[in-house]
């Protein structure tokens, strides 16, 4: 009797043991959404996709769900998404949010990124150390850094000078770009980029600045006469971390969250080495399919600076709270 006593006791002292342990802990599922088509080779998508399975791999008691192509929320939604608990984490156009913080609009401004490398030398300034700082003001974490270029399209004609805008119906990625279309002539269609090909075979509109990865994976080659590659000079670039919710961050013990650092480190790695060649894909993609395609030249390239000095640098430096201050900083990073 004693003795099956006794074991009973030990029985119930391991019991609570091991509930206790952290390593038991309930198992946590994150929703992660994002705008971009899944399983069809976009990057960002793959970006997420990766770090989904390396924490599968980690075994920490995490699993990650993606949820692509706008399917659990519109895309220019998951900033609020994620505060609101509605999802956890997203691969985010940051732009998509200067409505409610509008100093994300250097993070896509014309001419401020000038190459890949110039953009990684970026991401250690004063300038992202200012931008991650408002992130985590509203309840936000960057987990990988992401930097795409992009490009112009034409629906009926090239685009190479800011003459060859004028008139144009124009979808432009965010206000900064706005500013400096419409500053050339062009009216504004604001939609995401999601939304371009119809457009464009609607004749809503004529035109388009997006990303590289964006013109193909939205078959954009179907609906275009011309594109005007980065080439040597790029304009658009464009800031689209992977991001979590720091709600959603705090819930994750100290394994869970060393996994997701981890493999969220890997999949910035994978983006970085893969962003280039985005360039080059979409080169190769609208050439097979007998669209034209241009770059701009230095005197082409000057132009466009020109006019968005006079639009959006001065409407963001006079209206934007410490604006000035954050296209300096951006601009001291050679």
């Amino acid at each position: 009797m004693k003795h099956r006593t006794t074991l009973r006791v030990l029985a119930g002292l391991l019991t609570a043991a091991f509930a206790a342990t952290p390593s038991l802990a309930e198992e946590i599922t994150l929703k992660a959404s994002h705008q971009f088509p899944g399983g069809k080779g976009d990057v960002r998508d793959e970006m997420v996709q990766m770090i989904a399975r390396e924490v599968a791999k980690a075994n920490v008691g995490l699993e990650i769900k993606v949820f692509p192509g706008s399917s659990l929320v519109k895309a220019k939604e998951q900033w609020k998404a994620m505060q609101s608990g509605q999802i956890d984490m997203t691969s985010f156009p940051l732009d998509y949010a200067s409505g409610y913080h509008p100093q994300f609009g250097a993070t896509l401004m014309p001419g401020l990124v000038k190459s890949h490398a110039h953009a990684r030398r970026i991401n250690d300034s004063p300038f992202m150390q200012d931008i991650k700082s408002i992130i985590e003001k509203d309840g936000v974490k960057v987990l990988a850094d992401a930097w795409l270029a992009g490009a112009f399209g034409g629906k009926d004609k090239c685009i190479r000078k800011p003459d060859d805008a004028a008139g144009m119906k124009v979808r432009s990625a965010g206000a900064t770009f706005s500013q400096m279309w419409a500053g050339a002539g062009a009216s504004i269609v604001s939609i995401p980029s999601n939304e371009v090909y119809n457009a464009l075979q609607q004749g809503v509109a004529q035109g388009t600045d997006t990303s590289s990865g964006s013109f193909v994976s939205f078959r954009l080659y179907e609906q275009l006469k011309c594109l005007t590659a980065p080439g040597d000079n790029a304009l658009w670039f464009m800031y689209e971390p992977v991001l979590i919710s720091k709600r959603s961050w705090d819930k994750l013990d100290d394994r869970q969250k060393a996994a997701l650092t981890a493999a969220s480190k890997k999949a910035e790695a994978y983006f970085e080495a893969e962003s280039k060649k985005l360039d080059d894909k979409m080169v190769d993609t609208f050439r097979k399919n007998k669209v034209e395609v241009v770059t701009l030249t230095d005197a082409e390239a000057d132009a466009w600076r020109a006019v968005a000095q006079k639009t959006s640098y001065k409407e963001f430096a006079d209206k934007v709270p410490g604006g000035k201050e954050l296209i300096e900083k951006a601009l001291s990073v050679k």
